[in-house]
């Protein structure tokens, strides 16, 4: 094989991977798919003959509950401060938009300030709606933690799988 097709091989693998990991902090990034599109990146550049059935359905297997974790830990973090729906679309509208809007703490702000307008408008007093805000902060962080995991184990799976 081509040195030159390994090494570049190599640098996207590793810059898909920070990417990723990345994404697990910043949600605008794509998260655990960079990881997964690092793997096809390796088997196009490097061979896809370490990899098997058991590899992708692993793989795949977590990325489902990386998504599925992921709105299920932020919308916890609201509801187990007794919020109400409408807090939980805040909160996610906050985390998708915060960052833009309010650059450098809109990652923290974005999703409280959602959560707390969401309980407002769902007819909860303004202390209420605040305790739901920090519930939304509280399930950002445990779901950040999640998917941190969950993603270095897609990229300690891939590291086993090809030594």
């Amino acid at each position: 094989m081509n040195v030159t097709l390994e090494i570049i091989g190599w640098v996207l693998v590793v810059a898909l991977f920070a990417v990723g990991m990345a994404g697990a902090v910043y949600p605008i990034l794509p998260g655990a798919l960079a990881i997964y599109a690092a793997f096809f990146v390796y088997g196009l550049f490097l061979g896809f003959g370490e990899f098997g059935v058991v590899f992708w359905t692993l793989q795949t297997l977590i990325v489902a509950i990386l998504f599925i974790a992921d709105y299920a830990v932020g919308a916890w973090g609201v509801k187990k401060y007794g919020g109400s729906k409408a807090s939980v679309y805040g909160s996610t509208i906050g985390i998708i938009i915060g960052p833009f809007v309010i650059p450098g703490f809109g990652l923290l702000l974005g999703p409280l300030l959602g959560a707390v307008i969401g309980e407002l408008i769902a007819g909860s007093d303004f202390k209420q709606s605040v305790k739901v805000g920090f519930g939304a902060v509280v399930g950002l962080f445990t779901s950040t933690v999640v998917k941190i995991i969950l993603q270095l184990v897609m990229i300690i799976l891939f590291i086993i799988w090809i030594i």
